[in-house]
């Protein structure tokens, strides 16, 4: 083989995939009458795949969303379940935080993408609504590419509380 011929270099998670988690999230959004959006997937190797930002979101939407999957991605599990498993280690926390360079968000909207029995190739990080509403965006786009998540659910109650 000629050294002029570039090699694939294969992705966990393709482009395809990551624009159906983006556009399967943010149309469950539309339909759930959420805020505006921001939603940022990741591989497994932590790289953005894709990123959609939709109007009217802060500017800061983007860093948010990309420390929830990149956090997620970073813990192996939910953004939502490190929450709860930290929720009293503070100090814990604060040193993910200073490790990832800022970019670990514990709160719920970064969801795993997993597909076969625990292989998981990417995650998604939603911002722009409450958290848990974020969330159940998040899990709606992974389903959306035909993969499943980690949750598999959302909080059972977030249509319920009124968030």
């Amino acid at each position: 083989m000629s050294d002029h011929y570039v090699m694939h270099v294969q992705s966990s998670l393709t482009l395809a995939q990551a624009e159906r988690m983006i556009d399967g999230a943010l149309q469950a959004a539309r339909a759930a009458e959420l805020l505006p959006l921001t939603v940022a997937v990741l591989d497994s190797g932590g790289h953005l795949v894709a990123f959609k930002r939709e109007d009217g979101c802060g500017v800061l939407r983007f860093d948010i969303a990309f420390g929830k999957a990149w956090g997620a991605l970073g813990m192996g599990i939910s953004s939502r379940t490190i929450r709860d498993r930290l929720g009293n280690r503070p100090a814990f926390q604060g040193a993910l935080a200073a490790a990832s360079g800022g970019r670990f968000v514990p709160v719920p909207g970064g969801v795993l993408a997993v597909q076969g029995e625990r292989n998981v190739v990417g995650a998604i990080g939603i911002s722009g609504d409450a958290s848990d509403r974020d969330e159940y965006a998040a899990i709606m786009g992974v389903r959306a590419a035909g993969l499943v998540s980690h949750p598999e659910e959302a909080a059972e109650n977030w249509r319920s509380a009124g968030l």
